[in-house]
């Protein structure tokens, strides 16, 4: 058997290059040597927007096609929808007689997004509860692994504690929920177009499937070194949002072309962006392809999300028996 992953996203709709490097592609990456399983996270997009959902189902299927189209294969991963299995929030309410509520406050993301998001009111149960909530749907599927960057490792260690105490009080010396551990991924930070993170909501990005007139204007009006005013002022790449780009997409010579076009003011700025512009829609064409196969047939992308959250609500009713077993709800 092949070690078993788990993963998911937020439904925001149409993902953007950042969501792609990010995490998608490795994704891909894992299903050659994984058992996995990803899931759109719709309840955990409301523990933020929970007056807000108007367009949550739009949303929900919209980055299902992006994950097919991207190159998830639902003959090799698992893709299912988090609210359509209750025993989630099952195992989450289970959990949570047993959790201190110390170990919620403690996670470094809920403050953080305290502070950020200051125009919301997430003086919620749910919002502090999100990392538990986060615990039982790793932990309902015995997952392996978890791939995160290192600033997401903090909710897979909670998870690691909840299992360890779960299995302490109620495991009579074995072990009920494995503990999962931490598979640190190696991702591409692909900032935003103005150099700040890459978003939806400050305008910055670029769609997976953005359509190839706009990805170049959007590029074409990047921000650049703001000391090269004049197409004859030298510039220094490392100022330009542009630049990092390039480190992505371009190859060790475009790069080696662009660090000495743009110090000796031997090429434009325009100049400069055109490899980036032509690496992103070489890089799009396939997911383009792929997606109007999906989109031409929606009740095909049901049915693999139908197909994917039914094989998942096997193993959820199996773990969630042995919970209530190892608790004495059996009854």
């Amino acid at each position: 058997m092949k070690p078993r992953v788990l993963s998911g996203m937020r439904p925001t709709g149409a993902l953007h290059l950042g969501h792609y490097h990010g995490a998608l592609k490795n994704w891909v990456r894992l299903q050659d040597e994984h058992e996995c399983f990803y899931f759109v996270a719709d309840w955990h997009a409301l523990t933020t927007h929970y007056d807000d959902h108007a367009d949550l189902e739009r949303n929900v299927y919209d980055m299902v096609v992006d994950w097919l189209a991207a190159g998830i294969d639902p003959d090799r991963a698992t893709l299912f929808i988090q609210s359509r299995l209750p025993e989630h929030a099952e195992l989450f309410t289970l959990l949570a007689m047993g959790t201190p509520l110390s170990w919620l406050e403690r996670v470094p993301t809920y403050k953080d997004q305290m502070k950020a998001l200051t125009g919301r009111d997430l003086a919620t149960y749910g919002f502090l509860g999100y990392p538990l909530l986060q615990a039982a749907d790793i932990l309902i599927y015995k997952a392996a692994f978890v791939p995160v960057g290192e600033d997401q490792s903090p909710h897979v260690e909670i998870t690691r504690e909840v299992a360890r105490r779960f299995n302490h009080l109620y495991g009579k010396g074995q072990t009920v929920l494995p503990e999962p551990a931490t598979l640190l991924t190696e991702t591409a930070k692909l900032p935003g177009l103005d150099g700040a993170k890459m978003s939806k909501s400050l305008g910055n990005d670029i769609a997976m499937r953005e359509e190839p007139a706009e990805v170049e204007r959007k590029v074409r009006r990047m921000p650049t070194d703001p000391d090269r005013v004049r197409r004859t002022d030298s510039g220094n790449p490392e100022r330009c949002p542009v630049w990092r780009f390039h480190k992505l997409y371009s190859d060790v010579d475009t790069r080696a072309w662009v660090v000495k076009g743009c110090t000796t003011a031997g090429i434009g700025c325009l100049e400069c962006k055109q490899p980036v512009i032509d690496a992103i829609l070489r890089e799009q064409q396939p997911w383009r392809e792929r997606a109007e196969t999906y989109l031409a047939n929606p009740k095909h992308v049901h049915w693999i999300v139908e197909v994917g959250t039914e094989r998942a609500r096997t193993m959820a009713r199996k773990t969630m028996r042995e919970v209530r077993d190892a608790m004495g709800l059996n009854y």
